[in-house]
């Protein structure tokens, strides 16, 4: 059976078993890796952040893919609550973007989220069926002078490996929950990110401060340059829109392609 409450995370990553036949408000991005990840774990309704909307109307993508599968589901505008803090999202989160089983139960653009929750949870949704597996979300790009650029679609899928390395992620450059911690799992060469449209409180570049304390050169794309949820796009669309002293420090610069700013990586080593 349904809680009565809903599940509220900070990461689409954080949902596990439990959240088979729950609605769930996750401050993850609303592009298709995420909610691909969510429908996975049988999630009945669903509150994504919109992410800034962005290229190619990426950041709400997984809002209409879940569409195609019946399952409710709405994004948050980036401008209302803070992208990766499920609580603000609940507390400040305005709709941006509504598909048609949300609408159908009568959520609806500039509703508040914790209203939006409250009519998902009303309406005692059955779990969804999970969908099949997704293409490979890793792959590396190139590696030059013995450094490995890799790219990921979630930074979720960093490990120690890692470790001195390059990652180009799909992600958002905002801290779960606005814990430090939370920024990156390895002590990577250089990471970069999706500004998810900066948004409220300058979340989308939360990340920046976080991993230039412990030395690791860090920058976000625009999300009008690349899709967010596509490290392939952030790799070949993307063009610098904010960074830390670390990777300013080694010659990167806003308005630089990605490839071009991680050249400079490469060439300040």
């Amino acid at each position: 059976m349904p809680d009565t409450a809903p599940l509220v995370v900070d990461s689409v990553t954080q949902l596990d078993e439990g959240a088979r036949g729950q609605v769930a408000c996750c401050a993850s991005h609303g592009a298709v890796y995420a909610a691909w990840y969510a429908a996975r774990k049988g999630v009945a309704g669903l509150l994504l952040h919109d992410a800034g909307i962005g290229r190619e109307r990426a950041g709400v993508g997984g809002i209409f893919w879940l569409e195609g599968r019946f399952i409710p589901a709405a994004a948050v505008a980036h401008d209302s609550a803070r992208i990766g803090d499920g609580a603000d999202m609940v507390a400040r989160g305005v709709l941006s973007t509504v598909n048609g089983p949300a609408r159908a139960l009568g959520l609806r653009e500039g509703m508040r989220a914790a209203t939006a929750l409250d009519l998902l949870l009303a309406a005692r949704l059955p779990a969804g069926e999970a969908p099949g597996a997704m293409d490979e979300a890793r792959r590396e790009i190139a590696t030059e002078q013995g450094v490995r650029i890799i790219a990921l679609d979630s930074n979720g899928l960093v490990g120690p490996e890692d470790a001195g390395q390059i990652i180009v992620t799909g992600s958002h450059g905002g801290l779960l929950g606005g814990r430090p911690a939370t920024a990156v799992k390895a002590d990577v060469l250089a990471a970069i990110y999706s500004d998810a449209g900066i948004g409220a409180d300058q979340a989308g570049l939360s990340r920046l401060p976080a991993l230039a304390a412990r030395g690791i050169a860090a920058a976000t794309v625009s999300a009008f340059s690349a899709r967010i949820g596509d490290a392939t796009s952030s790799w070949e669309d993307g063009y610098i829109s904010a960074l830390n002293g670390p990777a300013e420090a080694r010659g990167g610069c806003i308005g630089l392609s990605t490839r071009d700013f991680v050249a400079k990586i490469l060439e300040s080593l």
